[in-house]
């Protein structure tokens, strides 16, 4: 973990699949902890703790759900602990998309599998809850080399964790009463989460301002150019071209002021200038269609912003994922391709046979036949490849490789599986292995 700046961590406690304030006082803050998530996930927060409180297996497995959504939306690390017995509940975690998970040293199972888990994840996948220092000095041979960070959730003061009583970094629970700034401001805390950092999500870029001013170093968002360097226009605003990131697709233009710039690159969602309301716009903030900064690149003139974007829901107010849909010319004979968006072309159009069954179609039999059909298939499919590489003709394996990621795909879709899950877990092993 960078120690390098002091780290804002708010915590969702999951408790019979909502959000709860904590192990002490299971009062629901939310019925959706998705939802909540996103919430917490505003531009001003480093990472996101999630604790699963769960009494049975199958509470778990359905807490594990929840985690796995919330990882594949966060732009944020996702830390986990909770209900860790064995090293497979620690997989189920970093499976799930999450950039930690966590042991605790209050069960003295979970220091024993501390070096195995490290051995088979990384030391950098794994986290230790503590509630005293003794804890720690007492498993000191078992984490040394195998955790890469403490997570204080004991209830003595603060004050107790200063000093250089160990080499890796901590992170302390705090609770709605005790300030983020006096927190920080001790030498042994590089980060706090709780309910003291839930509380205050509204207002974290305040918080931010003051721990900076405080002497305390926080990470801020920064740009490579200020709004001076821009040509604008005589209206005095930019054009942002927006374009998704994931398929290139361009989804809209709109215009930023100064304020809606500086407000994106903060806060990491497209805000712009609305020219017919003449105010600030934050993108998604009434129909939840946000979008998230992936990049922002200035064209040659400096008069015009290209931004790469998550794109959350449609783009379009018509309801359309593009505002560019009204076609003005085409060139006849000619049709669009994009080799890049033909998985995904194909992979909504079984899943649009899946919700809107049409007769005699091969994708609804296959979903009609169930899961088992479609795993013979699969299995069917892939055994062709092995043959058709045999043979001396390369267009059979391509005949073949086609047919079995159709098969693939209709699996996926009965599982509820899409190739961003799949391309997103690739994305996080290329990560790693960089």
């Amino acid at each position: 973990m960078d120690t390098q700046f002091k780290k804002l961590i708010p915590s969702i406690y999951l408790y019979e699949g909502k959000a709860v304030k904590g192990l002490g006082d299971l009062d629901t803050v939310s019925e959706d902890p998705a939802a909540l998530a996103a919430q917490y996930d505003n531009g001003f927060t480093d990472a996101l703790m999630i604790f699963d409180l769960s009494d049975s297996d199958s509470e778990q497995e359905m807490h594990n759900d929840i985690i796995r959504k919330i990882c594949s939306s966060a732009r944020i690390p996702v830390i986990a602990a909770g209900r860790v017995r064995r090293m497979e509940d620690i997989k189920k975690f970093l499976y799930a998309g999450c950039s930690m998970a966590c042991l605790n040293l209050s069960k003295d199972a979970n220091a024993q599998i501390a070096q195995e888990v490290a051995d088979k994840f990384g030391s950098d996948k794994i986290a230790c809850c503590f509630s005293s220092k003794d804890q720690v000095a007492e498993n000191k041979d078992l984490i040394d080399g195998n955790v890469c960070c403490l997570i204080y959730v004991g209830d003595e003061p603060l004050d107790s964790l200063s000093g250089n009583w160990t080499d890796l970094p901590v992170i302390a629970q705090i609770t709605e009463n005790d300030c983020v700034r006096v927190s920080l401001s001790h030498e042994g805390i590089n980060g706090v989460t709780g309910n003291g950092v839930n509380k205050r999500t509204g207002k974290l870029q305040f918080v931010r301002n003051k721990l900076l001013s405080s002497g305390i170093p926080v990470k801020v968002r920064t740009a490579a150019y200020e709004w001076g360097d821009f040509k604008l226009g005589p209206d005095g605003l930019l054009p942002v071209v927006v374009q998704e990131a994931s398929t290139d697709q361009v989804l809209m233009v709109a215009y930023m002021n100064e304020e809606a710039y500086n407000l994106t690159v903060a806060t990491g969602k497209m805000t712009y200038w609305s020219r017919s309301r003449n105010e600030i716009w934050v993108k998604g903030l009434t129909s939840g269609h946000f979008q998230y900064v992936q990049s922002l690149t200035a064209d040659c003139d400096m008069d015009t912003l290209l931004a790469k974007v998550e794109q959350i829901g449609a783009a379009c107010h018509t309801g359309s994922h593009s505002c560019f849909f009204n076609k003005v010319l085409a060139e006849e004979g000619k049709e669009e391709f994009n080799p890049q968006t033909v998985l995904l072309r194909d992979y909504q159009t079984i899943t649009d046979r899946r919700d809107h069954p049409k007769k005699g179609s091969y994708t609804n039999y296959l979903f009609d036949k169930g899961l088992d059909k479609m795993l013979k298939k699969l299995g069917e499919e892939a055994t062709e490849i092995v043959i058709a590489a045999k043979n001396p003709n390369p267009n059979e394996i391509v005949y073949e490789i086609s047919d079995y990621l159709y098969h693939l795909m209709v699996v996926m879709a009965e599982k509820g599986i899409t190739w961003e899950d799949v391309t997103g877990e690739l994305a996080r092993r290329q990560k790693k292995e960089d």
